[in-house]
């Protein structure tokens, strides 16, 4: 007679248990970042096909590809070990849970759980801008800055500042590993000189999960988002005509694409805000409540120790 699932690990195989129980805790954490399978592969450098063989508790557990799915997850690796039966039962109802609700609604649970009893407002450096180019990042961070009287920081400029070119000859020259680099040492000394500030981002920073889970650790972080066609004659408006040298219907498509390739790492953000079909005063009210927990504190110079 056949035993079910599970039955035969008990007593007989310790080993498969304990790659079963790691398998479902990678699993409920992936689960609790809203981040597909296909995602965490990209992230971590780790196969998608190792990740589904290891959720499912049938891959032979290695501690170097571990480190990585927990760095890309953006926790310690001791979170996948079960400490003994009664530390694993305790995430079990949860589990069961979160594994009935769709992408989407883990998601949104994950935000909820983490807002309520996982952040603490008083040791955030303010606010951190995550989205592409022409959501209204810089309009409305400098106007969010002159409201709460903090300073208004462009990390672009950080980055400049520290390589001593300008973004695009950084990239051209020196590539993007590079710029990489500088971005996330440029958002480590700016959370080192000041206590608080309005901080603008990159539109493709959030897909460095390091200097993302850095970001997010550290600031308040709003996703200012905008329709696609909004993105684009926005970014026209500038005058840099760059991203569309070619077909306009194919700019489109590729912004499209984008969109839907960033938006669960946008999503993680704190707080999002539409502004399209809104006026600048609007989206600026919005974002004055969303922020105020976190701007309305005393420790608002750059740190002079």
């Amino acid at each position: 007679m056949d035993k079910p699932p599970g039955e035969e690990l008990k007593g007989e195989d310790p080993g498969a248990e304990l790659a079963v129980k790691v398998g479902l805790r990678v699993r409920a954490v992936r689960s609790r970042r809203g981040l597909t399978r296909k995602h965490l592969a990209y992230h971590s450098q780790v196969s998608e096909r190792y990740l589904a063989q290891l959720e499912s508790g049938e891959a032979n557990i290695s501690l170097s590809l571990l480190s990585r799915i927990a760095r890309a997850l953006g926790v310690r690796v001791g979170e996948f070990l079960p400490l003994d039966e009664g530390a694993l039962a305790l995430y079990e109802p949860l589990h069961e849970l979160v594994c009935t609700l769709s992408p989407e609604k883990q998601q949104q649970a994950y935000l909820l759980l983490r807002n309520t009893f996982n952040r603490d407002r008083s040791a955030r450096r303010g606010v951190a801008l995550v989205g592409l180019r022409g959501a209204g990042k810089s309009t409305l961070g400098n106007l969010l800055a002159r409201h709460y009287r903090v300073p208004f920081i462009r990390l672009d400029e950080m980055i400049a500042q520290l390589s001593g070119m300008d973004i695009g000859e950084l990239i051209s020259l020196r590539g993007q590993e590079v710029y990489r680099r500088f971005e996330l040492q440029a958002l480590e000394q700016t959370i080192a000189d000041y206590r608080q500030v309005v901080l603008e981002t990159g539109g493709s920073l959030i897909s460095q999960w390091e200097t993302y889970s850095i970001l997010r650790d550290h600031y308040y972080t709003v996703w200012l988002r905008a329709l696609p066609e909004d993105h684009m004659r926005r970014v026209m408006a500038q005058g840099d005509l760059r991203p569309f040298a070619g077909s306009t219907s194919k700019a489109m498509q590729d912004l499209k694409l984008i969109l839907d390739e960033r938006e669960a790492d946008y999503g993680l953000a704190d707080y999002s805000l539409l502004t399209s079909s809104r006026s600048i005063e609007e989206c600026l009210q919005e974002l004055v409540r969303s922020c105020q927990p976190v701007l309305t504190t005393q420790d608002r110079l750059p740190r002079t120790d």
